[in-house]
């Protein structure tokens, strides 16, 4: 083990001996939380610490089998130590936001570099939180459970314009209470139209949103997917939502 490693691992476990009541987290407890970190001390802590908070810990500790296991099944967390065997934690990050089942996924960065451009550059790359070792195992369970209250709330959010109604936890689409029959891209399609009304948007920003950015599929894909939602909101006056910006790409936008 290295250096910094090992003064995580010292000066962390002590306050890491304690009752599940300690570090409560009530909303989420049960949530799943991918750790992946290749040093056992620091996972072991880490498994400690999150079992007796109530959440489900598996462990990975190279890049390649953590892809694996995330892509075969969702986490509702992911920490992601930065020095890692067979790939870095950055590079594994920007996969991950690339990705469009695992995109939204929160992602602690946990490591040891802690100067202010590695934070910077971990968040930059996507991280939701940047968590330097040694690290307070109640602060920690602190910043999960408060990020996954905001995850949970906005999973939940219904998103409305003009009469439309999208419920991201039914994946129903609705006007005036009648449904709207839609395919997965289209919902999520849509879904992305909705949470950025009023915003332009160019083929390859939509791409790269809905598709993922580790996937390669022509411009064209879109118009085709804009042209499908379109004509399923047709029979219910709704398809002028979706506006063509000459030569830039679309806006939704409920203004005419």
């Amino acid at each position: 083990m290295d250096a910094a490693k090992q003064n995580a691992v010292t000066k962390s476990r002590p306050s890491a001996v304690g009752t599940a009541s300690e570090y409560m987290v009530a909303p989420q407890q049960g949530a799943s939380v991918l750790v992946i970190e290749d040093d056992p001390d620091i996972s072991s802590l880490l498994v400690y610490t999150l079992e007796n908070a109530g959440y489900r810990a598996t462990v990975e500790t190279e890049c390649s089998s953590a892809w694996q296991s995330m892509t075969t099944s969702e986490p509702d967390m992911i920490l992601l130590d930065w020095m890692l065997p067979d790939m870095s934690g950055i590079e594994l990050l920007r996969r991950i936001r690339g990705y469009n089942g695992l995109s939204e996924v929160p992602v602690f960065m946990l490591t040891a570099r802690g100067e202010e451009m590695d934070r910077v550059r971990g968040l930059e790359s996507g991280a939701d939180d940047y968590i330097v070792k040694p690290f307070s195992p109640r602060e920690l369970c602190a910043r999960i459970s408060s990020r996954l209250r905001v995850q949970q709330g906005e999973s939940s959010r219904a998103l409305s314009t003009d009469g439309l109604l999208l419920d991201q936890q039914s994946y129903r689409v609705s006007v005036e209470g009648m449904v709207v029959t839609l395919g997965p891209t289209e919902f999520r399609l849509l879904r992305h139209f909705m949470s950025n009304k009023e915003r332009v948007m160019t083929r390859n920003q939509l791409l790269d949103s809905v598709w993922g950015t580790n996937v390669y599929i022509e411009e064209r894909t879109v118009d085709v997917h804009v042209r499908r939602l379109r004509k399923a909101l047709e029979p219910f006056g709704k398809s002028d939502l979706i506006q063509t910006v000459r030569g830039v790409g679309y806006r939704f936008s409920d203004q005419g």
